[in-house]
């Protein structure tokens, strides 16, 4: 949809910025990069095309789908949700795509399939997927690991829990040949040299994401939004905007329609609270946000019917605005904008 009413610009040179930045924080440490959900959202193929050519080797999607959309132009995946019994076929076409696995059972589907360069899973904490950091070894035994993983749970905190999952996943490495051992993601780069092992994970961060007060300044915003004016009004005083009138003009304002809504990831959350620019204008947005529509105070600005306007998309901002996470930011992103790599 090259003529789309809204469009998400990408900062192709601020995405690699971000992986090279966590890269050299990450050393010795290989860097790879999560590029699930579509890479959260920016376009998987096009966020895979630049780290590959910038370096990354090394890249983390959630299911066989998304390897297979991948796996021609990356070095090597590793599917994060294991091996279901459907899974199998699509397991067996590539070397360079390996199921992570999560469960006994997933070992022993893979053992019986044939076996063969795998990554493997272990919970040290979260209760989520993985294989308890206490399994028996010989779970593991005659396993072609490359990479031994796991993940935390509080890295974008000052939290005790870090250090305990570090101190567990040390200790099942310490037990466990495997090629590789990894456990930073985003978050867990700033967290040290303890916490590195052999391979990190960014996600996050790669897409302008600041996961901890440590990454601002280092991390630089990769996607702006742009949604294009169906219409200015003027709005007199006295006079509501938007549904259930929560916004009651204290004066005459002029107002611009925008082509965004909650239904392209502009959620409701940021009703009343949010900023679009007109150029360097802030323009907040008046009233409750709509499926497809938005309303924005431009009276400080000069715009026109068919004008581009940018929506705020810091990251770090946009989520306080809107009572969301960055996560949730990134990939709520519709299907509906175009995206337009810089």
């Amino acid at each position: 949809m090259t003529d789309a009413p809204l469009r998400l610009r990408l900062d192709g040179a601020a995405l690699v910025h971000n992986w090279n930045a966590l890269a050299e924080l990450s050393s010795p440490a290989a860097c790879g990069a999560a590029v699930k959900a579509d890479a959260y959202g920016l376009g998987a193929r096009e966020v895979v095309r630049r780290l590959a050519d910038a370096g990354c080797r090394d890249f983390f999607v959630a299911n066989w789908a998304e390897a297979e959309a991948i796996a021609d132009i990356a070095p090597a995946v590793s599917v994060l949700h294991g091996l279901r019994e459907e899974d199998l076929p699509r397991a067996r076409q590539w070397r360079h795509v390996r199921p992570v696995l999560n469960t006994p059972l997933q070992i022993a589907r893979w053992r019986d399939s044939g076996g063969g360069p795998c990554d493997v899973m272990v919970d040290t904490g979260m209760n989520r997927l993985g294989m308890a950091h206490d399994a028996p070894i010989e779970l593991f035994s005659g396993l072609e690991i490359d990479t031994l993983i796991s993940h935390l749970a509080c890295a974008d905190e000052a939290h005790a829990m870090n250090a305990e999952q570090r101190a567990r996943f040390a200790i099942i490495a310490s037990r466990v040949p495997a090629r590789r051992y990894s456990l930073a993601n985003s978050a867990g780069i700033f967290l040290g040299d303890g916490y590195r092992f052999d391979l990190t994970r960014p996600g996050l961060a790669l897409y302008g994401g600041i996961p901890c007060p440590a990454a601002e300044g280092v991390i630089r915003q990769v996607v702006r939004p742009q949604a294009q004016v169906l219409q200015r009004r003027r709005m007199r005083a006295g006079e509501t905007a938007g549904y259930n009138a929560t916004y009651t003009a204290p004066s005459d304002q002029e107002l611009a329609v925008l082509n965004i809504g909650y239904a392209d990831g502009y959620g409701r959350g940021f009703s009343d609270t949010g900023t679009v620019f007109a150029d360097d204008i802030p323009c907040p947005v008046r009233g409750r946000v709509s499926m497809d529509l938005l309303i924005v105070d431009v009276s400080a600005a000069d715009v026109a019917e068919g004008d581009w306007l940018t929506i705020d998309y810091d990251l770090k901002r946009a989520a306080t605005a809107s009572g969301r996470s960055q996560y949730e930011l990134l990939t709520g992103m519709g299907k509906r904008y175009t995206r337009e790599w810089l």
